[in-house]
């Protein structure tokens, strides 16, 4: 059964690695490999019950995953129907390359701990496309979005979902992830920056006409307090878990509801017409579905792989063939350009206890940034990688030689300060 196990999760893994090459969407594949891993474990065991226990433990705590992603989506959602990233973006007023590369990482890295690494590079690649009008020099900046939005994602609890993952599972904490894992974050995306900024010499060749609102069914009063009201949910929800030891989805959910109240309230005299696409109605049904269908299927995957105890097997192979854990998480950092972070950190999670590494220990901490970061070093080694790709058409070898070296030199300087912070303080 095991090794039946290991071959239906290599296979799935390896469609879910080369996607667009087989042209199956990621999340059909991972629910498919549940699927699959279950029933073979169900059918090579004689007490179903306990597989049925197993399952059920583990769809609970992978719901509150899901639904805390479901809820940032939709908020998120419904800032952009309101054109609220406006009040960030239209303050971008410099035409100077080397000055646009700053701003941009550094607004890039703190929407993204706000935001998430995803919807982040959305809103900047975007943005980018109205700002820079030479292609070849707005694939240097898109590729610098990725790079800073991943970085931005790793220290916040809400930035990145490997992050999230790991603080709803206990193994860290809001606070000590900031602290700890901010500065090499910020490294990782500085020594990029500099690189990048460089290359570049002059003004913009091409600015063309000033961001406009053309969607006129909103004041910019009800804009802006939708802005505000929903950075303030996102903001609010490791404070709302840490007065009422709720997990986070609930906190996320409370967030909800009160957007969803409030946006009934501003656009409740108006046409239904109007009113469509700035409701929460419309939010949902733009979220990106296959994206919370395919973190479903694989953390089932990787629950199925604990259940069965082959990821207890997988850690103390690793601790017996590399044995120093700041090794295994760069190794899964670097991996994690290869192949999707999540099941990586879910794998990780699955293959040592709180028992043995405790909340807000080394490891969790060092592979909150790994996982995050080391993403970029590829254009398929994160979410924030594959919309930009999409987006621009960046090519994968172009990104290889452009920008791949430059987040790799990043990657290690974070690492590097991270384990001299860890040493010295």
């Amino acid at each position: 059964m095991t090794t039946i196990l290991i071959i239906i999760f290599v296979l799935g893994y390896l469609f879910i690695a080369f996607e667009h090459s087989f042209k199956i969407n990621k999340a059909a594949t991972a629910l498919l490999t549940a699927a699959l891993c279950w029933s073979v474990y169900a059918l090579g065991t004689a007490d179903k019950e306990t597989v049925v226990h197993h399952l059920t433990e583990h769809l609970g705590d992978i719901s509150g995953i899901l639904f805390f992603l479901l809820g940032a989506m939709v908020i998120v959602e419904l800032i952009d129907a309101h054109d609220g990233f406006e009040l960030i973006t239209r303050r971008i007023q410099t035409t100077d390359k080397k000055k646009l590369v700053w701003l941009l990482a550094f607004i890039t890295f703190f929407l993204s701990a706000v935001l998430d690494n995803l919807t982040t590079t959305i809103v900047m690649v975007s943005l980018l496309r109205k700002l820079i009008g030479d292609r070849r020099e707005r694939l240097l900046y898109a590729g610098l979005v990725v790079i800073s939005a991943n970085a931005g994602g790793a220290w916040s609890p809400i930035g990145d979902v490997t992050t999230t993952m790991l603080w709803i599972g206990g193994q860290i904490t809001a606070v000590n992830i900031i602290l700890k894992v901010l500065l090499p974050s910020l490294v990782s995306m500085l020594i990029p920056v500099l690189l990048i900024s460089h290359q570049l010499k002059g003004n913009v060749a091409q600015r063309p006409e000033a961001l406009q609102n053309k969607n006129f069914t909103y004041s910019a009063g009800e804009r802006n307090l939708v802005f505000w009201l929903g950075v303030s949910c996102l903001l609010m929800v490791p404070v709302f878990k840490t007065i009422t030891h709720l997990p986070p989805y609930m906190g996320i959910l409370f967030g909800l509801g009160i957007m969803w109240v409030c946006t009934e309230m501003i656009h409740s005299k108006k046409d239904e017409r109007d009113k469509g696409v700035l409701s929460v109605n419309h939010a949902l049904r733009k979220i990106d579905t296959p994206s919370i269908l395919f973190f479903l299927g694989i953390l089932l995957c990787v629950a199925a792989l604990e259940s069965t105890e082959i990821l207890h097997a997988a850690a103390a192979w690793l601790d017996k063939t590399i044995g120093n854990i700041s090794a295994i998480s760069i190794t899964i950092g670097l991996l994690s350009a290869l192949v999707d972070n999540v099941p990586l950190v879910a794998g990780a999670q699955g293959m040592y206890s709180l028992e043995q590494f405790p909340t807000d220990h080394y490891y969790w901490e060092f592979l909150a940034y790994c996982a995050g970061t080391g993403g970029s070093i590829l254009i398929i080694g994160s979410a924030a990688g594959v919309a930009a790709m999409g987006l621009e058409k960046i090519d994968f070898f172009w990104y290889v030689k452009k920008i791949g070296w430059i987040a790799l030199l990043g990657y290690l300087a974070g690492a590097v300060v991270f384990i001299l912070q860890q040493f010295f303080v």
